[in-house]
């Protein structure tokens, strides 16, 4: 993760594994990788910037539906976030 990349950058470049993160996971990746940290509502603006249309175009994503999952996560407080299988389709057809 370098260059003149942005929060919203460095969340979708965790998120590209396809495997669930919280936010502390992402906030902890990012500040390894960069140096920079982020509090936790600007990790979760960063998810929900992920829908729009300026991220759908950027990094290829869908353009409707859902490219974001989320679940509880198990026996604790708070939820874990993940790109959903429409995001890997489209991905594969690179």
């Amino acid at each position: 993760m370098s260059g003149k990349l942005g929060v919203d950058d460095y969340v979708i470049k965790c998120m590209s594994d396809f495997k669930f993160w919280t936010f502390w996971q992402i906030q902890e990746t990012i500040k390894i990788k960069t140096g920079k940290f982020y509090g936790e509502p600007t990790i979760s603006a960063a998810i929900r910037n992920i829908r729009k249309d300026y991220m759908r175009s950027k990094y290829d994503l869908p353009r409707y539906g859902e490219v974001v999952e989320r679940r509880r996560i198990p026996n604790g407080k708070g939820y874990q976030y993940k790109l959903t299988d429409a995001v890997m389709a489209q991905w594969s057809k690179k």
